[in-house]
């Protein structure tokens, strides 16, 4: 075997193994939580308090699936909050206001995050902007669209369809709908990245963009593909909203692009890029939904909510740093033996 098939098989073992362990360390850390909170007060593991969860994690679940995917390139994107935001209100709106059938609203709230993300492609791409940047001003451009059209006034729930609302807020064998997409989504993404040519072009465009880009890979359409799907993912969250809450303005969404953030980075997805998982992603973001509902049961300040997720991001992160070091090392080493 050459001295680069034997990099290339240690550094994926290497990296096989650094997300098992991350995943079960969030699954470990997530049933501690859960216990000691249960035996604090035994109603927290009670059906309607399950269902709370699962409902408050469907959306943020939906959306780190799709930041997932862009951050894996070494992207951010700051904008899902005003997309969802948008998608949301645009559904409502068409839905109360001009009698569009379910169906038809729904699919365009999905193509109107499409666009959206569509837009940060492009600026990222042709207009070589940084993400960061980038995606900070999509954020308000959008927010102030969704302020432009909703004019102060909001859609209510009695403006909606009740089979619109009804899916929002129906259970299939206790699940809730919104979580049961949110799994489903989960899952196309996740075979996406582990079994699609393309998915796998993210993680070497995160890992080294010069070198993908001399090795062949499309950047430039891979990169259009990561910001599509993010924004397509936060515009089926916006619909998903939209049919949970009945009511929407122009606030929807607001700061939540910062929880979609922490969930990716708490659940072990390299902001470096070139790494990570949805499972991952998914695992923090339900990791986050249960501290959120956990620390009011065991009377915990909201001050102290808010430093416990950014200690997880800060930890994370170095984490993620000192994993790369090590691995780096490693691969130096056995190069050094092969050789």
């Amino acid at each position: 075997m050459s001295a680069v098939g034997v990099k290339a098989r240690t550094g994926s073992t290497a990296l096989d193994l650094v997300l098992r362990f991350r995943a079960l360390g969030l699954l470990v850390a997530l049933t501690a939580l859960v216990a000691v909170t249960t035996a604090v007060n035994p109603r927290f593991l009670g059906g309607q308090s399950v269902r709370d969860v699962l409902f408050a994690a469907a959306i943020t679940v939906l959306l780190a699936c799709g930041m997932t995917v862009v951050v894996l390139t070494r992207g951010i994107d700051l904008s899902v909050g005003s997309v969802l935001g948008l998608s949301a209100y645009v559904t409502a709106s068409v839905l109360a206001e001009s009698g569009m059938p379910t169906g038809p609203a729904m699919v365009l709230g999905l193509a109107v995050g499409a666009a959206c993300g569509a837009l940060n492609g492009v600026i990222v791409h042709f207009g070589k902007v940084p993400p960061l940047v980038a995606t900070l001003g999509t954020l308000y451009v959008l927010r102030g669209v969704v302020y432009f059209l909703a004019g102060g006034s909001r859609i209510n729930a009695s403006d909606l369809p009740r089979a619109f609302l009804d899916f929002g807020n129906g259970r299939l064998l206790g699940v809730p709908y919104l979580f049961a997409v949110a799994v489903l989504v989960l899952v196309l993404v996740g075979v996406y990245l582990g079994r699609y040519r393309s998915g796998r072009d993210l993680y070497a465009l995160g890992s080294n963009p010069e070198a993908a880009r001399l090795a062949g890979l499309p950047a430039g359409r891979r990169l259009m593909t990561a910001y599509v799907l993010s924004g397509s993912l936060a515009g089926l969250g916006g619909v998903l909203y939209a049919a949970r809450f009945g009511t929407v303005d122009a606030s929807a969404g607001f700061g939540m692009e910062l929880n979609v953030v922490a969930a990716v980075v708490v659940g072990g997805v390299a902001i470096f890029g070139g790494s990570g998982t949805v499972l991952g992603a998914a695992l923090g973001a339900l990791l986050l939904t249960v501290i959120n509902n956990a620390l009011p049961v065991l009377r915990i300040d909201q001050f102290w909510q808010q430093a416990i997720i950014g200690a997880l991001i800060l930890a994370a992160i170095a984490l993620d740093r000192l994993v790369s070091i090590r691995a780096a090392r490693a691969l130096r080493q056995k190069g050094s033996h092969v050789d």
